[in-house]
C-alpha cells in the first residue's frame, strides 16, 4: 500500500484515473478525482496517517422492482447507483475507528467493547459498532483506522445512505484486516445485522444487498438466511432512457410516518395470520383469494388490499428481472408502471393519512405521467409515504421531463442517475 502522501501524487499525476473512470465512467472523471483529492487531503491533514492507505466507496441503492414485498421473504429487483460514499483511510495501529464525515462532528469508537449500546441507537456510531462486531463475530481479528468521508448520497431520497455508510465501513475492514476475504453478500448481511441489532432498525436485506454487490440483482429472500441472489447482466445505458430520482421535498424521515410503515407489515401479516402464519409468503396465493371475503371481515380491506399487492408485485419483480434478462426493456417498463399503480392503489403508500394535505407524491406522479405522455414509467421510490419517486425517461424527454418537474418542486430536485456495475468496493490501494 502506498502512503497518504503518496496517494495524493497519484492522484495528483493522472494514475489513478483507470480505477476511478472504470466506477465513476469517464465522463465523471474530472469530479471523482477532485473528491478523491479531497478526502485523502483531509485523511493527511485531520490525522497524518503513518501507514499505507486506500480509497473507499460505498453506493447508494435504487429499488428497481418489489415494492415493500423483501419483509414478507419475498423477491426484489435493485442495483447501486452512481451516487455514493467516498472514503480515504488508513489503520491507525490502535483500537479505535475513528471517521470524519464531511459536516459532522469526529466519530470515534472504541473497539474494546462491541456490544450494542442503547445510547447509540440510531447513530454512525451503532452502524460503526455493528459492522465491526458483525465481522469480529466471523472469527476475524481486527484493528482501528481513520477515515475521512464525503457524501453525494441524496437524504430521504431512498437511496439508503445508511446501507451506504456500512458497505463503505465493512470494505475498509475486510481490506485492511480480513485480507479481502469477506465476499459482499456476507458484508450485506453484516451491514444488516449493524442496523438491526445496534441501530436498531429492523430492515430487511435490500438495501445492502444493492450496495454492496452492484448491478442490477434480483434477490430471493425465501430463506432469510441465505438469500439466492442472482446479477442481472443488462446494460442500462442501452436502454434509451435515464433512471430519473426526483425529490418531493416532503419529509422521507418524518416521525408520524413511522406509524404508516409499521401498518403495512402489520396488516400483511394479520392477514397471514389467518392461515396461522406469520409471512405472506408461507401463505399459498390461491389460499389467499379464497379467502378474501372472511379476510374482509377479519382484518379489513385495506389489509386485503395491501396483501394483494404483496402477491402481484412479489411476481411482477421476477418477471421485471426476467424480462432485463432477455433484453425486453418495453416488458420492463410496462411492469415498472404497474408496479407504480398497485403501489398507489393496493398498497396505498403514496401519502399519509396522518397528515392527507400532504400529497406531494401523487401529485409529481401526476405530472410526472403527463411529461412523459404515455412513453417512459413513473412510481414511488422504496419506502414512501413522502420522499421521491422513480421514472425512467426517454433520453428525447429528459430536458423536459426535468424542467417540468422541476418547475413544479423547484430547482434541483430532479436527479439523473446512473446504474453502475460496482458495488462497495477498494477504490485504489
Amino acid at each position: 500500500m502506498c502512503s497518504c502522501n503518496q496517494l495524493l501524487q497519484a492522484l495528483e499525476n493522472g494514475k489513478c484515473d483507470a480505477p476511478l473512470a472504470a466506477v465513476y465512467t469517464a465522463e465523471g472523471l474530472t469530479q471523482a478525482r477532485a473528491r478523491a483529492l479531497h478526502v485523502t487531503q483531509a485523511l493527511a491533514d485531520a490525522f497524518a496517517p503513518k501507514g499505507g492507505a486506500a480509497l473507499f466507496s460505498g453506493p447508494g441503492r435504487t429499488e428497481l422492482g418489489g415494492n415493500h414485498t423483501d419483509h414478507q421473504r419475498g423477491h426484489v429487483l435493485c442495483a447501486s447507483v452512481d451516487m455514493d460514499m467516498l472514503a480515504c483511510a488508513a489503520p491507525n495501529g490502535r483500537n479505535v475507528i475513528r471517521v470524519q464525515s464531511e459536516g459532522y462532528p469526529t466519530l470515534e469508537v472504541d473497539l474494546t467493547d462491541l456490544s450494542p449500546r442503547p445510547e447509540e441507537a440510531n447513530s454512525s456510531a451503532a452502524l460503526v459498532r455493528g459492522v465491526a462486531a458483525g465481522i469480529v463475530q466471523r472469527g476475524y481479528q481486527i484493528g482501528g483506522f481513520d477515515a475521512c468521508a464525503v457524501s453525494n448520497v441524496l437524504s430521504g431520497s431512498g437511496l439508503s445512505s445508511s446501507a451506504a455508510y456500512e458497505i463503505l465501513i465493512g470494505n475498509i475492514l475486510n481490506h485492511f484486516f480480513c485480507g479481502g476475504k469477506l465476499d459482499p453478500v456476507e458484508l450485506a448481511k453484516i451491514g444488516q445485522y449493524a442496523e438491526n441489532v445496534h441501530f436498531g432498525k429492523l430492515s430487511g436485506l435490500m438495501d445492502q444487498m444493492g450496495s454492496s454487490v452492484g448491478g442490477a440483482v434480483a434477490i430471493d429472500f425465501g430463506d432469510p438466511a441465505n438469500p439466492v441472489v442472482r446479477p442481472i447482466a443488462y446494460d442500462f445505458a442501452r436502454s434509451g432512457h435515464a433512471l430519473c430520482i426526483v425529490d418531493t421535498g416532503s419529509d422521507h424521515s418524518a416521525k408520524h410516518l413511522t406509524e404508516d410503515y409499521s401498518d403495512i407489515t402489520r396488516e400483511m401479516r394479520s392477514v397471514a395470520v389467518h392461515f396461522s402464519k406469520q409471512l405472506l409468503r408461507e401463505v399459498p396465493e390461491a389460499d389467499f383469494r379464497a379467502a378474501i371475503p372472511a379476510l374482509r371481515r377479519e382484518c379489513g380491506d385495506r389489509a386485503v388490499l395491501r396483501a394483494l399487492h404483496f402477491y402481484d408485485d412479489d411476481r411482477r419483480a421476477v418477471q421485471e428481472a426476467e424480462a432485463l434478462a432477455r433484453e425486453d426493456f418495453a416488458a420492463f417498463l410496462a411492469l415498472v408502471n404497474a408496479s407504480g399503480m398497485s403501489s398507489s392503489l393496493h398498497l396505498q403508500n403514496t401519502w399519509s393519512t396522518a397528515d392527507p394535505r400532504q400529497q406531494a407524491i401523487p401529485v409529481a406522479l401526476a405530472f410526472g405521467r403527463e411529461l412523459l405522455e404515455g412513453t417512459g414509467a413513473i412510481r414511488v421510490h422504496g419506502g414512501g409515504f413522502a420522499g421521491t419517486i422513480q421514472a425512467f425517461v426517454p433520453m428525447d424527454k429528459l430536458d423536459a421531463f426535468r424542467s417540468g418537474m422541476e418547475a413544479l418542486l423547484g430547482p434541483g430536485m430532479c436527479h439523473v442517475l446512473r446504474i453502475r456495475p460496482q458495488g462497495g468496493c477498494v477504490l485504489v490501494s
